[in-house]
Formats: structure tokens, C-alpha cells, sequence
């Protein structure tokens, strides 16, 4: 795999198996996501996505299979084959503070190894307005980095602006089961680039099924409507270009919308687009450097789909 492609998709998918279209129940949820982490591609994950509300279910089926003592019948020399898993969780604007309070006794539960060990150390709000993003700062503990999900059919710069210089991120939906749901490239690229302009982080979630643009199915069920989606190496290539000023607003339109995978390279120096103004380079220590600090992750309810198709392009 060359390097640019590993800096991009390292830690890049935090996993949403609970969350249409598989919408998986809590037990298979947890399997599949400790099954990736001891597989081949266990790097590209990162978090296990789940609401405040059902943190407890997740204790029950996940501590025998976390890392741990628990996980290990009490032999301790085991109990650190693996880091423990992170995790992030959603939690409900009406009612923050016992998602807090839900949020805190699972890490309380979890920081014991003869319980499985865990840590939340990401919590994904929906932000309603600037305010409310004041409000629910000051709430947080230091440790955990909260992401607001601001809607994507409003002019989003107010709310990055509340943002700016905190010790916070945003979230982008960039898709969903019908196709009213998908954002336009227009609004992607404007978030994006309020983002950058802002300096304040981001990481999105649903309809990053696939590596490029293109049409496909929204959901696993027969009959399924289908709908024009992104790919989430245009979406994190546009966040790491915009990054580093290589492109403007209106070339991160094109970007998100490119489809031909004979526009874009890889080698372990960096990434190439060809672009209809020429091409644009990215070093891979630029990649780095906005994956890092910019462009986080992406919530998926499969992790299969995205690596088989990377695989198939021969990126993987």
C-alpha cells in the first residue's frame, strides 16, 4: 500500500454498525467491530459509535471480548495484547447532562481491566444553534473532545465560527437512506471550507459507504432506492488539500464530485489530482498533518464495503 493512501485512511473509519442501513443488534454489532480489530485492516478503525442510552447494553456484550482481565480468564500477562478500545458516544441535545452522566460511569466502569477496558473519549451532539455550543462546552469534561453535528442546508458559518479556538469539532451528515438526505457538493465544500477558514476539525457520517462518487444503492434491502454518493477519499483528500491551501472552494466542488479514478494517484510520496486545471499535489506528510488536526473520520455502519472496494482499486 503505498504511504499517502496509508497516512489517509489511518484511523479513518470509526464504526456505526447499530446505525442504518445495517442497523445490526448490539451483540453482532460488537463482534464485527472485535473482529475488524484483529484483522488484516485493523488500522483503518478506529471507534465503536454508540448512543449514551444503550451504553450499558454495550458494556454486557462487549466486556468479554474487550481487552482486559475479563477478557483473559484473570491471566494479566494478557491483558494487554490490545489497546483499549475507544469509543464514541452519541448523545441527546434535549437532555446533555445524562448522556454526561451515562458518558462518565461507562469510563469509570471501563478504566478497571477486570471489567474490559474502554474509553469514551468522543461524544457526537446534534447543535441546534451558536448558543447552545457555548453552553454545552462548558459541560464538558477536558478529556473528551465533543463533535456538533451542524445541519447542512443552513449556512453553516455562524456555528463553525462559535467553534473557532475550541477545544471541540464539527460534524457533517453526508448522507442517508433516501436520497433527499445527501447533501449537494456545494454544501460539503462550503462546510469544509468554513472548517478550514476556522481552523476547527471535523468528521462526518452516513453515505461514505464507497472510495469515489458515484451511484449506488442506499440501503441493503431489496428494491432499495438509489442515490448519487460520495466517496470518502474525495471527501478527505478535499479536506487535506483545502488544508494546506492547495485548493479553493470552487475546485473542492470538482474534487467531491470526481469519479474516475484515473484522476487521482498515489505513491509513497504523496497524492496526485489530475484536475481540469492541472495537476495538484499533496505530500504525504501534509496527509498526515490533516488527518491529524483536521479532517478526523467517518462514521460507517460497515467496515466490509469500504475496504473491499479500496482493495479492489488496488489502494488497499
Amino acid at each position: 500500500m503505498p504511504a499517502s493512501i496509508d497516512a489517509l485512511i489511518d484511523g479513518l473509519i470509526d464504526y456505526a454498525g447499530l446505525f442504518p442501513p445495517a442497523q445490526l443488534d448490539m451483540e453482532p454489532a460488537v463482534s464485527e467491530f472485535a473482529r475488524h480489530l484483529r484483522g488484516p485492516n485493523a488500522g483503518v478503525l478506529s471507534h465503536f459509535i454508540c448512543p449514551a442510552w444503550r451504553l450499558e447494553e454495550f458494556s454486557k456484550h462487549a466486556a468479554l471480548v474487550m481487552p482486559g482481565t475479563f477478557a483473559t480468564s484473570g491471566y494479566t500477562e494478557m491483558a494487554d495484547v490490545t489497546a483499549p478500545w475507544k469509543v464514541a458516544a452519541i448523545v441527546k441535545a434535549d437532555d446533555p447532562q445524562t448522556g454526561l452522566d451515562q458518558v462518565k460511569a461507562f469510563n469509570d466502569r471501563h478504566s478497571d481491566e477486570s471489567r474490559g477496558l474502554a474509553k469514551i473519549d468522543a461524544i457526537e451532539i446534534k447543535a441546534p444553534t451558536a448558543t447552545f455550543i457555548d453552553e454545552a462546552i462548558e459541560a464538558m469534561p477536558d478529556d473528551i473532545i465533543p463533535f456538533f453535528e451542524i445541519d447542512h442546508r443552513a449556512d453553516p458559518r455562524g456555528m463553525i465560527a462559535a467553534l473557532s479556538g475550541l477545544p471541540a469539532a464539527a460534524k457533517l451528515r453526508t448522507g442517508g437512506v433516501t436520497p433527499d438526505l445527501i447533501p449537494t457538493a456545494e454544501e460539503v465544500a462550503r462546510f469544509i471550507n468554513c472548517c478550514a477558514i476556522g481552523d476547527v476539525p471535523f468528521k462526518c457520517t452516513a453515505g461514505l459507504h464507497h472510495p469515489l462518487r458515484g451511484d449506488y444503492r442506499l440501503t441493503y434491502e431489496d428494491g432499495s432506492p438509489n442515490g448519487t454518493m460520495f466517496g470518502f477519499l474525495n471527501i478527505f483528500l478535499a479536506g487535506a488539500f483545502v488544508r494546506h491551501q492547495k485548493i479553493d472552494e470552487a475546485a473542492m466542488r470538482l474534487l467531491l464530485v470526481e469519479n474516475d479514478k484515473s484522476k487521482l494517484s498515489f505513491n509513497d510520496s504523496g497524492a496526485l489530482w489530475h484536475s481540469p486545471d492541472g495537476e495538484i499535489s499533496l505530500s504525504t506528510d501534509e496527509i498526515v498533518d490533516a488527518r491529524r488536526q483536521f479532517a478526523f473520520s467517518y462514521g460507517s455502519c460497515s467496515f466490509t464495503e469500504p475496504t473491499e472496494e479500496l482493495a479492489e482499486l488496488g489502494w488497499l
